[in-house]
């Protein structure tokens, strides 16, 4: 599979080992990374189908490290690819062959918890459970949990926007994050929001949080952190169509009732969900929810009733209400292991992340039927039935000759009907990679240089990620001159692909 990125820099190449000695004297020790063999597990991240190894990783472990790496690569003019756990699946943190890598696996500690604001500051590669893992002993707990939690990290949730099964009730990235520092392409170091509520001027937060590793390399985060239910129950709900499921989701939120949480499997899914798991998930549905209600009991078993009469009411012929803790997070233990468990069905999958209006549901997954028997491969469709955010797994074999181009064939085109029925390209994952190429479906070019304008604000040169995101690349001259920071820099022609 080919996938066309920025023309490699010969002349950047061409002085690898003078570059190599420079950031070994800014990074000592075992920070810098240059033999093949053991920049391996840099090649790729969670979006396997792309593989290139980088020119060099670098692992700074001091903010001073870091301002110091990308203004030696701004001074020289060396691309820089940040990379967060590597658990991206749109191919974000991909390398490039003439770039720096700049690992923030270093960046792991919890600085600071306070109780009283429900804040907590920590490091960019703190896990995304670890923030919890620190907190919970004071019945705490930070609620954004994707499935990757216990490997993926802040860093790399604030580059994406991520979220997880409790982002329909208590919000995704954005919504629970404060504060960043921050180090431009220049070195400079910058402080966006903090402690408090809400910041003075233009909320340039909301702008970097789901910037993908565009606008600079995050140092630091101030999360917030909440209270823990005082109750928290789920209930299975199983039923003999997909389409019954969709419309089980749209009723209860159209009763005005906000779950917790609220996923939905299909048949395929609940199947290598349960082997793996034995979650106790019923195999005679075609469609699994898991809707979880939290706060106080008396609410929590009121809207249980009203959940488990809308589920009657849409044909559900399981309803399995969870009766201890332990049931609870085991119920949702199959959830967060379907995209494993999907990996014992077959060699490889095709991980989607497409975003619909509830409504549409039914109609995305009857057509997604449709494309999977044109295509002749298999999918598995777990995802967050509750915000819309689809995760089909689209099932093939790499070993197969064209089964990787129609998976991939498949996937736009599930990416495609997303838009189509009113819905976004991504909800969580980004675009990276994966979905560049696809972003003029939603976006005309005076849309994407807008947004490509609001780049080179912050990186004029076009050094930082470059070839994630914008289909095709300007210049920044061609697109205004635009500055955060006080200095006037040049504006070279940036390569189009």
């Amino acid at each position: 599979m080919s996938l066309v990125m920025p023309e490699l820099d010969r002349g950047v190449l061409g002085r690898r080992a003078e570059i190599v000695a420079a950031l070994r004297r800014i990074v000592p020790g075992e920070g810098v990374i240059d033999s093949a063999t053991e920049m391996k597990p840099y090649e790729s991240d969670g979006l396997t189908a792309y593989r290139a190894l980088p020119m060099v990783v670098v692992l700074p472990e001091t903010v001073e490290q870091v301002s110091q790496v990308l203004r030696y690569c701004y001074d020289q003019k060396i691309k820089v690819v940040p990379r967060g756990a590597g658990t991206s699946l749109s191919g974000g943190s991909l390398p490039l062959e003439d770039a720096v890598l700049l690992g923030m696996a270093k960046f792991n500690r919890v600085l600071e918890i306070d109780y009283a604001n429900r804040v907590a500051v920590v490091q960019p590669g703190v896990t995304n459970l670890g923030v919890t893992k620190a907190v919970e002993h004071e019945g705490f707990y930070y609620a954004p949990d994707p499935s990757s939690q216990i490997a993926c990290s802040i860093g790399g949730n604030v580059a994406e926007n991520s979220g997880g099964v409790h982002c329909l009730k208590y919000g995704l990235t954005m919504n629970n994050v404060l504060g960043v520092e921050m180090v431009l392409i220049t070195g400079e170091v910058l402080r966006i929001g903090g402690k408090h509520l809400d910041a003075d001027g233009y909320d340039l937060l909301s702008v970097i949080i789901g910037s993908e590793g565009l606008l600079g390399v995050v140092t630091e985060v101030t999360v917030r952190i909440l209270k823990k239910p005082e109750t928290a129950r789920a209930v299975l709900l199983g039923f003999p169509t997909s389409e019954a499921a969709g419309d089980c989701v749209a009723k209860i939120i159209g009763a005005g009732i906000i779950p917790g949480g609220m996923e939905m499997m299909d048949k395929p899914a609940i199947a290598a969900a349960e082997a793996f798991v034995q979650a106790g998930y019923p195999l005679d549905v075609e469609a699994l929810l898991i809707v979880e209600l939290d706060g106080p009991e008396a609410e929590c078993n009121h809207l249980l009733e009203r959940v488990s009469d809308i589920a009657k009411s849409c044909g559900a012929t399981t309803l399995r209400v969870s009766n201890s803790e332990e049931e609870r997070i085991k119920f949702w233990a199959g959830r967060k292991a379907a995209f494993p468990a999907v990996g014992r069905i077959s060699p490889d999958y095709y991980c989607m992340d497409g975003t619909i209006p509830r409504g549409k549901l039914p109609l995305v997954l009857a057509r997604m039927r449709e494309l999977s028997e044109h295509y002749k491969l298999r999918v598995a469709n777990v995802f967050h039935a509750g915000d819309g955010n689809l995760h089909p797994l689209i099932l093939y074999d790499a070993n197969e000759t064209d089964e990787l181009e129609r998976a991939e064939k498949f996937g736009a085109d599930i990416l495609k009907l997303c838009v189509e029925v009113g819905g976004v390209l991504t909800g969580e994952h980004g675009v990276g990679v994966e979905k560049r190429d696809l972003m003029p479906t939603m976006f005309n070019e005076t849309d994407l240089a807008q947004q490509q304008r609001l780049k080179c604000a912050f990186d004029a040169e076009g050094l930082l990620n470059p070839g994630k995101v914008f289909p095709k690349l300007h210049r920044c001259a061609e697109l205004g001159r635009m500055h955060i920071h006080a200095g006037k820099v040049p504006f070279p022609d940036l390569p189009r692909f």
